[in-house]
Order: structure tokens, then C-alpha cells, then sequence
């Protein structure tokens, strides 16, 4: 046993999710179910976010996942008094029975995404259970680990992936029936994703799922934040106990492929002229008269012959590619594999942040992640910023990478869609 009364990393085979009782809106208490929910804490990203969600209904779920007060401490108080509040008030109500919870997210005709929610063990990196494939930055970890002390509460879902091989299994079977049934919930948001959520309680179905998923390993596609978080809050508690599980959203990506985004880099102090002047002798930069989608396209293309950047913020567009072979040499550590040396994300942090640009990379008051495109542009232009706009890295990249323990940069890729935030919270006394 470990200090904190945690069994050792060898004593655990897989995925171990167990089912809660959810805490959940009752939509007779709020204007509307899509009223009260927001995307994930790190993804409220244009200029007027906050004030549009907390506005959109007094009880939005961003008040208890981005509380707004004076200081840190203030905050997270706030927090736990207005979840306090909500749920003596019955706006929040516990569900009777503990289960999990399928979830799906549909966009018109062209994306389909379902899975499961749980609660899942929290395990050790050693056990290589749980896969991590970024860095995270400590303060951030503090700040979201503070958050969840204070409220007790899972706030939002973290979404893992893992690989469903092999004819049809169990558990994304039972998925696809649930579906079929009236949901327990149903709303469409405005970016238009419409959201279902069922429970599944019955007893040898939920032994079935976690049998099944027990013999696999999942890769974190977003909240490497949160997992940290997990982890810390953990480690400070006695087990068995609450603390040593976390609420996740599992998706099964051999049924249920997700979309994998850059997420971008806006560098606040740094006009686009001087980004540009630079990259002189260490990059090819070209000036494009084009469009954000033909640019983006130029990017794709550029890419695909090896590390490539967008740069935008001064009202055009400006790829750049080609780094210096040398420049490369002295500024990637060695010691891990090519392919994360060769990352876009590797090269972005380790050569043009560090000691072309020096910006630091972990403080917000130099730079900014931003998952949407047309933002980063937007802010960039408004504040005489530079947008660093990414390509993509391929979701079979992260995970061989993930599998040899290397982790890569952070905020180096989006999967999605994100589950929303707000349609299930897990309280840790419940």
C-alpha cells in the first residue's frame, strides 16, 4: 500500500467504471436544459463567453465551473455555496438509483457520437490504464484541484477513448439499444448539437459493462487537466472513499470515430510584424492573398511535407514552413522518438516559443489556447496579437505515443465534440 492507503500499481488489470447517482437539472426548475449548459471550462473562449452564459439562464452551469469573484479562494466559495444552494433548492436533484448513463450527440446528419458515463477508477501511471498524451501546467491543476475541494462535486465529464475491437461488444451494443428508447433527457444547444442522455441501473447489465471494459485501456482525448486533478485530489485522500474515482465520458472510437482539431496559440505581446521578422534565415515565410479556409487548406498542404504554421493578426494571412534543419537540431531535445520531435506542437514550443519569439509557454499573460479557429484570428486582429494557427496531428499518432508513455506538448490536440457540461454532475457525498 502507498501513504495514502492507494493498493500498488500492480494489483489493477483495465478500465474499472462505476455507476453514481447523477446529479442532474430538474427542467422545471430552469428556463431550458440547453439554457443551463456550457461547453468544458477551457473552451469558453470568445471575448463575451462568461457574460453570455451566466446571462442565458441564472443557473448555468458556468457559474459553478467558472465562478467569477475577487480572489481564488472567493471563487471556489462561491462555487460550493451556489451548488449548495441549488441543490436545497431541488434546481439540482439526485437521481434515485445509481447507473451509468449513455450519452449521444448528434450534429445534423454529419456527426454521431455516443458513449458512456461513469465513474472511473483513478489509477496510477505505472498501471498504464488511463493513457495521457499531454503535458499539463501545474496551475492549472491547482486552480481546477481547489475547485473540486471546495464543491466536492465532478462539475464535468472528462472524455476518454478506447478501441472496441472485434465483432460487436457488449457495451457498445447495450449503446446503440439504449438509444433506441426515450431518453431521460434531450435538448439541442446553439452551435446545434442536439444531446441525449439515458441511465442504464439494472445491475447484470452494469456488471456486464464493467467486465468487458475491464480489459481495456483508454487514452484521454480532453481533460488532461482534470485527470491530473483527479489524481491530486486522490492522492490527499484515504481510500476506498470517493475521491479515488472520476467522472469520464467513454466513447468507443471503433464504432465512434472522433474529430481531431488543433488547438491554437495566441501570443499576446507579440505584433505579427515582429513575429515575422523573427523567422528571417530560420523559416520560409509567404505572404497568402486568400481567404481563413484557403489558407487553412495551404496549411494542410504544407504540412503534409513537414512542420508548418499559419501566423494571422494583422488582417492576412502568413504560412510558414521549412525550418532550418540546424535550428532544429539545437533546440529539440533528443531522447524521444521521432515522431514527437518532428510534431508540430514539439517544434512550435521547443525551437519558435522558447528561442526564436521567447514567449514563456505557461503563463496566460503571454499566451492564450484557443480551440476555435476563427477566434484566435478575431482576438488576434482586436488586441495586435499574433494568432498561431496548427494542423492537426492524427489521432493514431497520439495514441503510439501514448502507448510509449511520451507525452506531448501541452494543448497539443482537440478531440471532439467535447461532452456538454452540465447535463450530469457527479457529488461526491451522493
Amino acid at each position: 500500500m502507498n501513504s495514502a492507503g492507494h493498493p500498488e500499481a500492480t494489483a489493477r488489470r483495465g478500465l474499472e467504471l462505476t455507476p453514481f447517482r447523477g446529479l442532474r437539472y430538474d427542467p422545471d426548475r430552469v428556463g431550458s436544459l440547453a439554457a443551463v449548459t456550457s461547453p468544458p471550462y477551457d473552451v469558453v473562449v470568445r471575448p463575451d463567453g462568461l457574460l453570455h452564459l451566466e446571462s442565458a439562464d441564472p443557473h448555468n452551469i458556468v457559474r459553478l465551473i467558472l465562478p467569477q469573484a475577487a480572489t481564488p479562494d472567493a471563487r471556489n466559495e462561491q462555487a460550493a455555496r451556489t451548488l449548495h444552494r441549488w441543490t436545497a433548492e431541488g434546481v439540482l436533484t439526485t437521481d434515485p438509483e445509481p447507473g451509468l448513463y449513455v450519452y449521444e450527440q448528434r450534429d445534423g446528419e454529419d456527426l454521431l457520437q455516443r458513449g458512456v458515463i461513469g465513474a472511473v477508477r483513478v489509477s496510477d501511471p505505472a498501471e498504464q490504464v488511463v493513457l495521457p498524451h499531454e503535458d499539463v501546467m501545474p496551475h492549472v491543476v491547482a486552480d481546477r484541484a481547489a475547485l473540486m475541494r471546495a464543491t466536492r462535486a465532478n462539475l464535468e465529464p472528462l472524455l476518454l477513448t478506447y478501441r472496441g475491437d472485434g465483432g460487436t461488444p457488449f457495451t457498445t451494443a447495450l449503446v446503440e439499444r439504449t438509444a433506441a428508447q426515450p431518453p431521460l433527457l434531450s435538448t439541442t444547444t446553439e452551435d446545434g448539437f442536439c444531446h441525449r442522455l439515458w441511465s442504464v441501473t439494472d445491475p447484470d447489465t452494469v456488471a456486464r459493462v464493467r467486465t468487458e471494459l475491464s480489459h481495456h485501456q483508454a487514452l484521454i482525448a480532453d481533460g488532461h487537466h482534470r485527470w491530473a486533478t483527479y489524481r491530486t485530489l486522490r492522492a490527499e485522500h484515504p481510500s476506498p472513499g470517493p475521491w479515488d474515482h472520476g467522472l469520464v465520458l467513454l466513447v468507443d472510437t471503433a464504432r465512434y470515430p472522433l474529430r481531431v482539431r488543433a488547438i491554437h496559440r495566441l501570443l499576446h505581446d507579440v505584433p505579427v510584424h515582429d513575429a515575422l521578422a523573427a523567422l528571417a534565415g530560420h523559416f520560409r515565410v509567404r505572404r497568402l492573398e486568400s481567404p481563413l479556409d484557403e489558407s487553412l487548406n495551404a496549411l494542410a498542404k504544407a504540412a503534409d511535407a513537414g512542420n508548418a504554421f499559419l501566423l494571422a493578426g494583422d488582417g492576412a494571412f502568413h504560412l510558414v514552413d521549412r525550418p532550418d534543419p540546424g535550428l532544429l537540431a539545437r533546440t529539440v531535445p533528443t531522447g524521444r522518438p521521432e515522431a514527437w520531435r518532428t510534431l508540430d506542437a514539439t517544434v512550435l514550443h521547443a525551437t519558435l516559443l522558447a528561442h526564436v519569439w521567447h514567449v514563456p509557454d505557461d503563463s496566460a499573460a503571454h499566451i492564450s489556447y484557443i480551440h476555435d479557429t476563427a477566434a484566435t484570428v478575431e482576438k488576434a486582429e482586436r488586441d495586435g496579437g499574433t494568432a498561431v494557427l496548427m494542423h492537426p496531428v492524427r489521432e493514431e499518432v497520439v495514441r503510439e505515443l501514448a502507448r510509449q508513455g511520451v507525452t506531448m506538448p501541452r494543448k497539443s490536440t482537440s478531440f471532439g465534440p467535447k461532452p456538454a457540461s452540465g447535463l450530469v454532475l457527479r457529488a461526491l457525498d451522493a
